[in-house]
C-alpha cells in the first residue's frame, strides 16, 4: 500500500472515530446485541430495526479504540437500507478482507470507505477490534444477547 493511500485510510479511520455516524440508541428497535472484546476492553451495543427484510435503521453505542469505533461507524453507513441477504454479504466481505480470506471482487463504489479498514490486516491483534461491531450485528439478527471475541 502506498504511503499516500495509507495516510488517506488513517484519516478516514480517525474521522469516523472522532465523529462516529449513527452513534445513538434506537428505541424501540427490533434487534440488538452487545459485543465485548475482553482482550482490550472494547464494547459496543448494536441496535437495528428490520422492516420487510431490510435494515431500516442501524446504530452503535459503546467505547473502544479508534479502529473499533470507526468500524462501527462505517458499518452503520454500509448496512442501512440493505436487505438481510445484502447485509450478510457485507459481513462476509469485511470479515474476509480483514482475515485474508476469500473476498469477492467489489467496485470502489460498492465498498466505499470500508476499504480503509484493509490496513488493519497488518496488525492481527487489532482485527478483533475491527470486527466487533460486525459480529454484534450478526448476533443481533440471530437473537443472541451478547457476543464476545474471545
Amino acid at each position: 500500500m502506498s504511503d499516500d493511500l495509507n495516510e488517506l485510510y488513517q484519516a478516514i479511520i480517525l474521522d469516523h472515530s472522532k465523529h462516529p455516524h449513527n452513534a445513538r440508541v434506537i428505541a424501540p428497535c427490533t434487534h440488538s446485541a452487545e459485543g465485548y472484546n475482553p482482550l482490550c476492553g472494547d464494547e459496543v451495543t448494536v441496535y437495528c430495526t428490520i422492516e420487510g427484510g431490510r435494515v431500516a435503521d442501524v446504530s452503535c453505542m459503546g467505547q473502544g479504540c479508534a479502529i473499533s469505533k470507526a468500524s462501527a461507524s462505517l458499518m452503520t453507513l454500509q448496512l442501512k437500507g440493505k436487505t438481510l441477504d445484502e447485509a450478510a454479504i457485507e459481513l462476509d466481505w469485511v470479515t474476509g478482507m480483514l482475515t485474508g480470506g476469500v473476498v469477492p471482487g467489489r467496485s470502489a463504489e460498492a465498498v466505499g470507505d470500508l476499504v480503509a479498514l484493509a490496513g488493519v490486516r497488518q496488525f492481527p491483534a487489532r482485527i478483533k477490534c475491527a470486527t466487533l461491531a460486525w459480529h454484534a450485528f450478526e448476533a443481533a439478527l440471530k437473537g443472541d444477547q451478547v457476543t464476545s471475541t474471545e
